[in-house]
This record gives structure tokens, C-alpha cells and sequence, in this order.
């Protein structure tokens, strides 16, 4: 599989709405619970700083997609918070560091300082090797500041990398 990652496009919405959706259907990496629908999920995209999908060459498919936004404003506009996601049947095929790279060189193309994640899942380890494998340094742990879709609670791991 021949992977590149590019600016999405309108007519990349569908596919990266079921990629998003299935994340928020597993319940267990993003804060989000709703659904998006064709209309919200372009009003979503639309709103972001930068939206970057990986795409199979090949199958012209999008196998993943990445938002890039502020974190904050004003004294702290200058950092910038990101979410990936990749289709679950092609996870561990490093799609992710693909999105991850990428949305390292955009961050700093769009004049932000310091790319920060507010909650990665204790126990999203894939997640957090990869993190930590490209350099982001674990800030420490919140207890129990996650709810998982069954309704427990997991720690989560602020991490940052500056740009």
C-alpha cells in the first residue's frame, strides 16, 4: 500500500466521516459521543486549522485522516492540538506516524510553536509508543479524566512536542 498525505478535499468527506466514526463508536481515544453527519462532519472539518488524509495510492481510498487546531488562544494561541484517526482493519500498518509526521510539518507551516494532546488514553499504548517514539514528551496524568464507552474511568497522559 502506497500511502500519501495530502489537504482533504470536499469530495473526501464521506470516507473520512466513517473513519472519524468509527473512532467515536469504539468509545476509547476521542472525547467526542455524537455521530457526525454529512452536514455536521463538513461544518466539522471546515472548522479546523488544517485537515490532512492519508490516501492509498492504489485503491484511491482514504485509510486516514488528522484535525489540526489551536489549543488555546491569545498568550497560548501559539499551541495547537491534533486527532488521528486510521480505519480500524488497517491499524499497526504506520499510518498514524504518516498523519503524525505530517501534522508536525503543518503545525509549523501555520505558524504554531508547540503541538500539545490534552488526553491520550493511558491505555492507548499503540498511541502512546508512537508519541514517544517521534519525541513528545509526557507531561504527566490525570486520574481517571477519561470516561470509556462502557463508563469507566481512565487515566490520561498530557503530551507535547515543540514545532
Amino acid at each position: 500500500m502506497e500511502i500519501a498525505v495530502r489537504p482533504y478535499r470536499a469530495d473526501d468527506l464521506k470516507e473520512m466521516i466513517e473513519i472519524w466514526n468509527e473512532v467515536v463508536e469504539e468509545g476509547v481515544a476521542f472525547p467526542q459521543e455524537e455521530l457526525l453527519t454529512m452536514e455536521s462532519g463538513a461544518a466539522f472539518f471546515a472548522g479546523q486549522t488544517y485537515c490532512g488524509v492519508a490516501v492509498d495510492l492504489q485503491a484511491e481510498k482514504i485509510r486516514g485522516l488528522y484535525i489540526l487546531h489551536p489549543n488555546n488562544v491569545g498568550r497560548c494561541g501559539h499551541i495547537c492540538n491534533a486527532s488521528y484517526a486510521v480505519r480500524a482493519d488497517l491499524r499497526g500498518l504506520h499510518i498514524g506516524e504518516r498523519l503524525v509526521t505530517d501534522c508536525l510539518l503543518q503545525g509549523k507551516r501555520q505558524g504554531f510553536r508547540v503541538l500539545q494532546f490534552n488526553a491520550v488514553v493511558a491505555s492507548n499504548f499503540h498511541a502512546r509508543h508512537l508519541y514517544e517514539r517521534m519525541g513528545f514528551v509526557q507531561l504527566g496524568t490525570i486520574p481517571k479524566g477519561f470516561r470509556m464507552k462502557d463508563g469507566h474511568f481512565e487515566d490520561i497522559c498530557p503530551y507535547y512536542h515543540e514545532l
